[in-house]
């Protein structure tokens, strides 16, 4: 082999190593680390009907273990705040007593990224009085912040107020 054509062999293999190196590492960063895709829509809507299912066992602290320990609720039946395990358990034993079962009416969802999203629209709860059992529908605005920790998507924020047009 000439000193030419070897010249060129080490050219041919440089560029061939840099061209297979580039595309590892575009493939690399383009494809993310692993487990760390973005949640569809849908899969983020649907963890209003965990929420939902939660109410229905009547166990207030059920549902609040679907809340981050540091979770903000801003309820929709009570002028309190809660931004602890404790106030989101007292919050679910008052309202837990009217068997409340919700629908969605309206939703819109923004997936953040891979480990964030917020789900918020319009939802509509039944609701029983303890009492004499009568029935009525309270129709609120909702907005549920979430964030993926560990494995599990917790509630971050939640909001909801009774409609103020009625």
């Amino acid at each position: 082999m000439t000193r030419r054509s070897m010249s060129k062999r080490a050219a041919v293999v440089t560029v061939t190593t840099v061209l297979a190196l580039g595309t590892v590492g575009t493939v690399a960063a383009t494809a993310g680390p692993r487990g760390d895709d973005k949640p569809s829509k849908k899969q983020i809507a649907a963890l209003f009907d965990g929420w939902n299912a939660a109410l229905k066992t009547g166990d207030p602290d059920t549902v609040a273990k679907r809340y981050a320990p540091d979770a903000v609720l801003l309820p929709t039946v009570s002028n309190r705040i809660r931004t602890d395990h404790a106030g989101i358990v007292d919050y679910f034993e008052h309202f837990l007593a009217n068997k409340p079962v919700g629908k969605k009416v309206e939703t819109i969802v923004n997936v953040l990224d891979s480990n964030s999203a917020i789900d918020t629209g319009i939802y509509e709860f039944t609701l029983t009085d303890p009492d004499t059992g009568a029935k009525r529908v309270v129709e609120a605005r909702y907005t549920y912040e979430y964030e993926k920790r560990g494995r599990d998507w917790l509630i971050v924020n939640h909001h909801s107020s009774a409609m103020p047009e009625g």
